[in-house]
């Protein structure tokens, strides 16, 4: 039988991906139970959304506890490095769902929606060729043209979807401008990070990258989702998710 000690004695930095497991886990919980029995439809719609993004996170970082999403690249000059693959695509899903919930938030267009999602999808694929790249010539230029793409999303939730909540009540207006500016300071950490560990010029060792990377999560998941759905643009005037009492205008 698979011990957790072991684990955590073979990879040190597995203690942060069982952190992180559990801090998932617990705002999936939580997320589901504050959600559980609301009726109206745009908020149900956030409650889904946001709960999908924490419970698919929980299960990348449990992956990534047990060594599944773990992988091995011989980089020429560096030796082998350990990359963690499944955090990749624990980003390429859930990323985009946390841009959806300010989209909707925003009442961004179907347009704006999907420019805004296939521009992420490519930063993160991008980021991941780097990550699996056995050049630190391609690496490097993998992480800038993943980084330009990354300037272009901040740029568009900065311009585009704020311009759109300008009109709308202060808290709409006051929720958006919170959760952008969190995604604003929270990403922009990722690729420093990314660059400084071992992924890139290896200034940090797996057992820090791996801390950091899971405080950046965890803050830029559980919460955000616990910024938003605690809001009263979503709750309206109540403290509590109550079911709505009429059918929403």
């Amino acid at each position: 039988m698979l011990q957790a000690g072991g684990i955590i004695g073979e990879r040190p930095e597995a203690i942060w991906l069982a952190l992180g497991t559990a801090m998932m886990l617990l705002g999936t919980v939580y997320f589901v139970a504050r959600g559980w029995g609301v009726k109206d439809p745009k908020q149900q719609e956030f409650y889904v959304i946001t709960t999908m993004i924490t419970g698919i996170a929980s299960a990348a970082y449990l992956s990534m506890f047990f060594g599944f999403g773990l992988t091995e690249v011989e980089v020429a000059g560096r030796g082998v490095l350990d990359i963690y693959w499944a955090r990749y695509a624990d980003w390429l899903f859930t990323t985009p769902l946390l841009l959806l919930d300010l989209a909707l938030l925003a009442k961004a267009s179907r347009v704006e929606i999907s420019a805004l999602i296939i521009l992420d999808a490519f930063m993160i694929i991008t980021g991941l060729v780097g990550a699996l790249s056995k050049q630190m010539t391609f690496r490097y230029t993998w992480w800038f043209i993943s980084t330009v793409a990354m300037i272009l999303v901040l740029y568009f939730l900065y311009s585009v979807l704020t311009a759109r909540v300008q009109e709308m009540d202060d808290d709409v207006k006051g929720t958006f401008t919170t959760l952008r500016n969190l995604v604003l300071v929270l990403w922009t950490l990722y690729p420093i990070l990314w660059i400084v560990g071992t992924e890139g010029a290896g200034v940090v060792n797996l057992y820090v990258e791996t801390l950091g990377f899971m405080v950046l999560d965890v803050l830029a998941k559980v919460g955000f989702g616990f910024i938003l759905l605690r809001s009263r643009a979503i709750l309206g005037e109540t403290e509590a998710p109550e079911p709505s009492a009429e059918p929403a205008d």
